[in-house]
């Protein structure tokens, strides 16, 4: 195994001066010297022991990041958009998938902390008070993501405005005509599912339409639960004209059920769902959504990990950050003639 030792002596210098030039620090070295550790580096393809590295330096450049279900787009594209911006700092993203499970949530939060990451990204499965409880006793950096939890001590939260979102998408659909507007929302236990319907019910309470009189289902985030859903709703009420979907995930699950009742979309019934995931733009009619600020929150979550590091103490802060509405076919809108071209130039990666 090549050696510190190795590298200084093909650079003609010491293992000390090595270790400057790989560690930035904490002595200068002269820029010729600089070049040469690095070229015998390269040369004999020295790899610095990180572990030791980070008992010095009480940092491993990692972060962990545990998301309630992989497989959710939203989630995905998020918890990429959460590694860019990490890989930009110089970290590397573990991520732990909880499957909507408390036990295997606390287990990923523990193992992290056994892996001594320098912080933890956390968006909360239904139960995630024992694991926020957790990080807050540790004493290491996290952030909490996407959902509020009752829980004191959270040194920051980053979300979006659910509820600013389920009010845009309902006053779209109301400016459309539509007057009997469904609603399929996530789990009632889920902070942000109830902050999107209560947008909903601000939208209509807003008209002489009655809130309490509209169609409401509370199940989980997939597709499968939004089809199920939608079909209840629509054999069970046949005035409704129009459904808010409180995701994009949910709403492939609608489109399939509209199908086989003949309904049409969005002449029978107009959705819009939220999220703006990617595949958003891959179906037909293409769907109107909510946009949630991927990029934005992957940026204001690592950089709170950063402050809590590198601040005492750092400062408690909740960021909600706007969401946007965007129309496309599914609501009643033109539709998107092309939707690969369409892509390339609306939905850049984060």
């Amino acid at each position: 195994m090549v050696t510190r030792r190795d590298v200084a002596r093909l650079a003609g210098t010491s293992p000390a001066v090595v270790s400057y030039v790989l560690n930035d620090g904490p002595r200068g070295v002269a820029p010729a010297t600089r070049e040469r550790v690095l070229h015998a580096v390269d040369q004999l393809g020295y790899r610095p022991n990180r572990i030791a590295s980070s008992l010095r330096t009480n940092r491993t450049m990692t972060l962990g990041l545990v998301v309630p279900d992989n497989t959710n787009p939203y989630f995905a594209e998020l918890a990429r958009a959460i590694e860019d911006v990490a890989f930009a700092e110089g970290y590397t993203l573990l991520l732990g998938n909880a499957t909507d499970r408390a036990e295997r949530e606390n287990a990923y939060i523990q193992a992290f902390l056994d892996r001594r990451v320098d912080g933890i990204l956390l968006i909360p499965s239904h139960d995630s008070v024992a694991a926020a409880a957790e990080l807050a006793r540790t004493g290491t950096p996290w952030v909490l993501m996407d959902r509020l939890l009752d829980l004191d001590g959270v040194p920051a939260v980053v979300l979006s405005d659910n509820r600013q979102g389920g009010r845009l998408a309902t006053e779209h659909l109301i400016g459309h005509g539509r007057r009997r507007i469904a609603c399929i929302s996530g789990p009632r236990d889920v902070r942000n599912t109830s902050e999107r319907v209560m947008g909903w019910r601000d939208a209509l309470a807003a008209t002489p339409l009655d809130p309490d009189a509209a169609p409401l289902r509370e199940v989980p985030f997939d597709r499968f639960a939004g089809y199920r859903a939608a079909r209840d709703i629509l054999t069970r009420h046949d005035e409704i004209d129009a459904i808010f979907v409180a995701s994009d995930e949910q709403a492939l699950g609608v489109m399939r059920a509209l199908g086989e009742l003949g309904r049409t979309c969005p002449r029978d019934i107009a959705l819009v769902s939220f999220d703006g995931v990617a595949a958003s733009l891959l179906t037909t009619p293409t769907l109107s959504t909510i946009r949630q600020p991927v990029a934005a929150l992957a940026r204001h979550a690592v950089a709170r990990i950063l402050t809590q590091r590198e601040e005492e103490p750092a400062p408690v802060e909740t960021i909600v950050l706007p969401v946007e509405l965007v129309a496309r076919g599914s609501c009643g809108c033109p539709d998107v003639s092309d939707g690969v071209d369409y892509l390339d130039t609306e939905h850049e990666p984060a």
